[in-house]
């Protein structure tokens, strides 16, 4: 849904990946961007719950510093970019790519619940991490333009020096996660053939 709202409230309608600045205008697609940006604000409170289920289910080793972190401080920042300057290209772009991550992350986890017989179709874990690798890529490429631009009068630069800051330091953590889990080995079960762990 959310994915849809912002396709439909800038990002194909008319935004660019260059400078748009917050439209504070009473246009329809200013203040659909609006709704759609205090929705996926609120969307950020219902992901703490993937935490809580976590530790309800005794999934202690999923718990971690990147999920904890990263579920702690999306609803905060996005409170200041919805109250100062939701609806804008810039501050979007990395929630419309949160979106496409979030589809493809939730397709998987649907597929998992389907149980064993489904899980030959789960060869491609390791490629979600390569998705959420390259989003954070993409959000510090498009934020970090605003550094190298000539002219850009975006209202609140201070958060765009947030997202940045914020694509740059998942994309290190997510990096981290990577080295650990794919290279070392050390976080995942050992996979049979068919893709199954060897634990279940």
């Amino acid at each position: 849904f959310s994915l849809f709202q912002f396709l439909m409230s800038g990002w194909a309608t008319g935004y660019s990946f260059r400078c748009d600045i917050v439209d504070y205008s009473r246009s329809p697609t200013a203040l659909r961007m609006v709704r759609t940006c205090w929705l996926y604000f609120f969307s950020k409170f219902i992901e703490l719950l993937d935490t809580i289920f976590f530790v309800l289910r005794k999934k202690n080793n999923q718990v971690t510093f990147l999920h904890v972190f990263h579920h702690s401080i999306m609803p905060w920042t996005w409170w200041f970019g919805v109250k100062f300057a939701a609806g804008s290209g810039l501050g979007t772009f990395h929630a419309l790519l949160n979106c496409i991550v979030h589809v493809v992350m939730y397709t998987y986890y649907g597929i998992c619940s389907l149980g064993p017989a489904y899980h030959k179709y789960l060869w491609w874990k390791k490629y979600m991490t390569t998705i959420q690798l390259v989003q954070f890529i993409l959000i510090t490429a498009h934020i970090g333009q605003i550094y190298i631009m000539d002219d850009c009068p975006y209202q609140y630069p201070i958060f765009m020096f947030i997202i940045w800051l914020y694509g740059s330091m998942f994309l290190v953590l997510f990096l981290h996660f990577w080295y650990h889990a794919y290279t070392k080995g050390q976080r995942l079960p050992k996979m049979a053939r068919n893709g199954i762990s060897k634990d279940q």
